[in-house]
C-alpha cells in the first residue's frame, strides 16, 4: 500500500491506495477518479503504518482491495459506507 500525508496546520489528511492501481482512472458514468502519484504515493507502508495514520486523520481518501480491507479490519471504515468505481472499493474518512 501507499501512504502518503499532506498535513497543516489545522488538518491531517491520509491519502492511502493499493500499489496496483496507483496512477489509474477509473471511469464509471460520469464520475472520473484519477488515483494520481501526486496525491497518493508516498512511502510504501505496512498494515500497521496505515493503521496508526487513519487513527489520527482528520480527513482520509482510500482507494484499493487491500487498502480499504486495511480501514474496514481496524474500524476505521463501516464496510457499509465502501462504495466501488469501476469495481475498486473507495471509502472516505471526515473527523469534525
Amino acid at each position: 500500500m501507499y501512504l502518503k500525508i499532506h498535513q497543516s496546520s489545522r488538518y491531517y489528511v491520509v491519502a492511502v491506495c493499493d500499489e496496483d492501481i496507483l496512477g489509474k482512472t477509473l471511469k464509471e458514468g460520469n464520475l472520473t477518479v484519477e488515483i494520481s502519484e501526486q496525491f497518493y504515493k508516498g512511502k510504501t507502508a505496512s498494515e500497521n503504518e496505515v493503521i496508526e495514520a487513519l487513527s489520527v486523520a482528520t480527513t482520509a481518501n482510500i482507494f484499493g482491495e487491500e487498502s480499504v480491507a486495511c480501514a474496514i479490519k481496524c474500524s476505521a471504515v463501516d464496510p457499509e459506507n465502501v462504495i466501488r468505481i469501476n469495481d475498486v472499493p473507495h471509502a472516505q474518512i471526515f473527523r469534525v
